[in-house]
């Protein structure tokens, strides 16, 4: 019989409502990268949850290298060596790379904490694994991809040798995730083995030996990636087949939308990140934004939507001034706008799902009358768009908090579409959904499209852009430096502008 290094068999997790994990097995080989797939809130985090001793299983053994365990809390996993990234990282961000990793466990010289040695190992191990990570720097100063390197370090610091890997690439650009992808294999050729979180099936095409899918909290089973493909995985994961081209006549463009002109909005820095920006969308278009993270996406956004303040330029929608009004203000005039970051622009956490879907809308009819709000009017319409929107939740009742974070989008998304505003205004709107989830956001995407409304798309997926795009403005430096057709162009072409090249033949508009 073969040797795992790890075995879950049966395991059984329930929450209040709901069974989370529904005796599910999986297996670890030594030296294998082992995906496990699942829809958003389908129980991958909670089963990896359950493996890190930060659940407790109702039913269920957990075997390491052939020995039964019982994994209390995260120590004890440590102690067997499983390591654990999270999908948001568990950082201090002004302590440095090192008083990060050694946190919890610091090595101590007659009573003092002794940094330089501790550096020292974290240097080795950075050039061990191919990580190249500065042990001085602080968290506050380095890019997203450095701090999750910072996360595998801490890790391996531990003396890991099963690494769990929670959505890794989801705030990654590709860049990124082409270097994780090799930072993997090293640790697999080192004698790691690592278990993947993910539903990007193009990365576990990639780099996955097998996958153990999961579909509402059941195990459906575990297959060898050299005899699938990801038509195969994706209806696995989803149930039913899945169509991975999106559907769609051509756009039918009417006036402007939304006009801006030598738009400049500073960043926290108080340095010019959109730094003389025109761009137009036009009603009944979808025009995609592609561009490399850090080249201000964000800021462009914050602009537009009222979160930040605009230093210069104009920002017209449907003819209308908007600069420097407040948020509410500029929704009024027909904006809806999907954030980027769901827990700070998007949600409040410790509302209801119910509440939060009508967080644009509460203070007027038929929600609220004369300053007070009507619950049963607005738990009606949340109970609508849940069910519409597929959005897994015990109940409408339930905080906002305990959803999955790609149910917690899903949310969001019914909110931002269901006003059907005259521009929408999304950034990275399946961020972190499954492929099914994706499909369905895509459609909604397009019907506003069809109905004359203006979509302005802001993705780092640039299969995304190049899927659901009209138009394609390319942004670089805070400028937006070409705008292209998706039909004559590709991946290649647009990934030298996002990096600041010229188009090859500058004859093709």
């Amino acid at each position: 019989m073969e040797e795992y290094v790890i075995e879950m068999n049966n395991i059984r997790k329930e929450f209040p409502g709901i069974v989370a994990n529904d005796n599910i097995t999986l297996q670890l080989k030594k030296g294998e990268i082992h995906a496990l797939l699942g829809e958003n809130g389908a129980g991958k985090s909670t089963l990896m949850n359950v493996l890190f001793g930060l659940y407790q299983p109702e039913e269920g053994e957990i075997k390491v290298k052939g020995q039964p365990v019982k994994i209390t809390d995260p120590n004890v996993a440590n102690r067997l060596g499983i390591g654990m990234v999270h999908q948001h990282f568990m950082l201090v961000h002004n302590f440095t790379v090192t008083e990060n990793i050694i946190l919890g466990s610091e090595p101590t010289k007659s009573g003092k904490i002794n940094i330089s040695d501790a550096a020292k190992k974290v240097d080795e191990l950075s050039k061990q694994y191919g990580l190249s990570v500065d042990p001085y720097a602080k968290i506050e100063d380095i890019s997203v991809g450095m701090q999750q390197r910072v996360e595998i370090l801490k890790t391996l610091y531990r003396g890991a040798e099963i690494l769990i890997f929670d959505e890794p690439t989801a705030v990654l650009t590709p860049q990124e995730i082409k270097e994780l992808i090799q930072i993997m294999d090293r640790l697999v050729k080192e004698g790691k083995s690592i278990i993947l979180i993910t539903h990007k099936l193009k990365e576990i095409m990639e780099v996955c030996d097998r996958c153990t899918v999961i579909r509402k909290g059941k195990g459906i089973g575990t297959v060898n990636i050299s005899e699938t493909n990801p038509d195969h995985l994706a209806e696995l994961m989803v149930g039913r087949e899945v169509h991975f081209k999106v559907d769609k006549k051509e756009a039918v463009p009417k006036d402007v939308e939304l006009e801006i002109k030598d738009l400049v909005v500073m960043d926290a820095r108080n340095i010019p990140s959109v730094n003389g920006l025109n761009l137009s969308v036009k009603a009944g278009e979808i025009l995609g934004i592609a561009g490399v993270d850090g080249n201000g996406q964000t800021e462009l956004i914050e602009g537009i939507t009222g979160l930040r303040k605009v230093k210069s330029g104009s920002i017209k929608i449907n003819g209308k001034e908007v600069v420097n009004l407040s948020s509410r203000k500029i929704t009024e005039t027909g904006v809806g706008h999907i954030p980027q970051d769901r827990h700070k622009h998007g949600l409040v956490l410790d509302y209801t799902i119910g509440e939060n879907m009508v967080l644009q809308t509460y203070y007027q009819k038929p929600f609220s009358k004369s300053g007070i709000l009507n619950f049963n009017t607005i738990y009606e319409k949340a109970k609508q768009l849940i069910k519409e929107y597929d959005v897994r939740t015990p109940s409408e009742y339930t905080p906002a908090r305990a959803l999955s974070g790609g149910n917690q989008q899903k949310a969001i998304i019914a909110r931002e579409v269901d006003r059907s505003p005259s521009l929408l205004i999304a950034a990275q709107p399946t961020r972190g959904l499954d492929v099914g989830a994706i499909e369905f956001i895509h459609s909604k995407l397009i019907e506003e499209r069809d109905k004359g409304k203006a979509v302005l798309l802001v993705s780092f997926e640039l299969d995304e852009i190049m899927n659901l795009s009209d138009r394609i403005a390319v942004i670089y430096e805070g400028k937006i430096v070409a705008v292209v057709d998706p039909k004559e162009t590709n991946e290649q072409e647009l990934g030298l502008l996002m990096a600041g090249g010229k188009r090859e033949s500058e004859g093709v508009s």
